[in-house]
This record gives structure tokens, sequence and C-alpha cells, in this order.
């Protein structure tokens, strides 16, 4: 696993061994971002993420990699939480994140708390818990985080789809790579 662009190109990313941590792919990864970028390279910078359920922080990562200002990783295993940690130092990154290790739903709270305006959120729990999907994109949906240019992208399994809306989240774009897809939504109120 790597750094696809930007400041960190090529540089290495540690993962985990088991299940429990799925990175996301470097091609899946790649066409997330390309997605993103598409007819405005410079939408990233400056930019504020979540990275909910993060896992190896490789998402959060190539978005600092690429101009986010701020990145909040969320990740409630010690041993993920600590790999996280771990691959920002060896990219001798000390600013512009913060590490939450707590359950998705309390922090998001304290990000509330905080006052914390997302520009982009990704999602993407171990596929085994369907259910943290629907929970966590319900609580996005009336969440104070989002503002009215915000994205959402929620990574799942090709043979599971999640419900097109969650009101006034819609899905405006499903995209499908291998076994994964990458759904997007967009506050449409």
């Amino acid at each position: 696993m790597r750094v696809i662009a930007g400041k960190f190109r090529s540089r290495r990313l540690r993962s985990l061994r088991g299940m429990d941590i799925r990175p996301t792919a470097d091609k899946l990864r790649e066409t997330l971002f390309n997605v993103l970028t598409a007819g405005n390279p410079d939408v990233l910078s400056g930019s504020v993420w979540l990275d909910l359920y993060a896992g190896t922080g490789a998402v959060g990562i190539e978005a600092l990699s690429r101009g986010a200002a701020m990145v909040f990783f969320v990740e409630s295993s010690p041993s993920a939480a600590s790999l996280i940690a771990q691959n920002l130092r060896s990219l001798d990154l000390q600013t512009g994140f913060e590490i939450l290790q707590q359950e998705v739903t309390r922090a998001l709270r304290t990000l509330e708390a905080g006052n914390v305006r997302a520009d982009f959120m990704f999602i993407d729990p171990p596929y085994r818990l369907q259910s943290a999907y629907a929970e966590t994109l319900s609580l996005l949906s009336k969440s104070k985080l989002l503002g009215p240019e915000t994205i959402i992208v929620a990574e799942h399994p090709k043979k599971f789809d999640l419900e097109g809306d969650f009101l006034p989240l819609r899905r405006y774009r499903r995209l499908e790579q291998g076994d994964s897809v990458l759904s997007f939504y967009r506050n449409q109120s």
C-alpha cells in the first residue's frame, strides 16, 4: 500500500494482518481522488476531512498528501489507531491531523462540540458491520459537521447496496470497481 499522489507520492504505508482492517486499495483510492478533483484539482487545498473507521489512515493520509489542511482520523481499535500514528510519523507529519480513538458516534459528538465543519467525509467500516453504514449516514444527515458543499463518500461491497438517500443527504453517484463500490452523497436540502 502506498500514497498515490501529492507531496508523499509513492511513500509506503503499513497495514495490520487480518480482515478487520481492509485498506482501501490503491486503485480505488486513486479513483476516489480523481473523481473528487475532476475539473478542479485545487478543491482539496485547505480542506477539512473526516476519515471515519480510518483503519490504516490511507484515505486521510492521501488527502493530506494532496493538500488537505486538516484530517480527523476516527478509529476505535487501539491497534489501528496506533498504526495510523505510525504511518503519520513515517511521513514526518506532526500537524494537520488529529486521531480520535473513539467509536464513531462519540467522535462525531466530540467534533460537533469543537465546531468542526468538514468539506469531505469518508466512511469505510468493516464490511461485516453493514448496519454501521446506515447508522453513520443517518447521524451525519442531521449533523452540524455538514456544510452546504460537504461531500460524503462511503466505500462498501458491491453485493451490499446502500439505500440511495438519508435525507437531506442524497446519493448522486455510485461508482463500482472490482468488488467495491464508492457511493457519493451531498446535502440536497
